[in-house]
């Protein structure tokens, strides 16, 4: 833990989190790639077309909400920033462990242009009480609430500058 009393996951020799709850760790029966193409159900990084979903994962369908994903160690430094501002809604980890995705407000996915990260429209929000939640769904109703996406955005560039400022960019 750092002085501001959140938690600071670091990478260690192996790929496996410092101080991450089991759940964290990635699922080795998931063998996607991360960073090949585009996530499924969503747009592809250089804003190609939308493709359908061929699996569905467990979870709800949120229609008010839209997906921003990016990786693993990025979103970290992000979720970390936001936390201080006070600022960070839900973000969940993928299966596998490698990305991050961040609520967002429905309509975000049509303007959402950023490298190194990709925007899906809508979202498949899994139970509150999933151990992948990095924040979770909080409050009466466990609702999760969305992250303003100009304030990722900002957050995200923060991050990516300083990942690479300390030798650990580009990525």
């Amino acid at each position: 833990m750092m002085a501001t009393g959140l938690p600071q996951y670091r990478p260690v020799p192996g790929g496996v989190l410092a101080g991450a709850a089991p759940a964290l760790l990635p699922d080795p029966a998931d063998d996607r790639i991360p960073g090949r193409g585009p996530v499924d159900g969503g747009r592809a990084p250089c804003g190609g077309p939308r493709r359908e979903r061929t699996a569905p994962e467990e979870g709800i369908l949120v229609t008010g909400c839209d997906t921003v994903t990016v990786a693993l160690r990025h979103g970290l430094e992000a979720v970390d920033i936001l936390r201080l501002r006070r600022a960070c809604g839900a973000v969940h980890q993928s299966r596998n462990g490698s990305t991050l995705s961040f609520l967002v407000p429905a309509g975000t996915w049509e303007t959402w242009h950023l490298p190194g990260s990709s925007c899906t429209a809508g979202a498949l929000v899994p139970a509150a009480t999933d151990p992948r939640w990095v924040l979770p769904p909080a409050g009466a109703g466990r609702a999760a609430r969305p992250t303003d996406a100009w304030v990722l955005r900002s957050a995200l560039c923060e991050a990516a500058c300083t990942l690479t400022a300390s030798g650990l960019g580009p990525f």
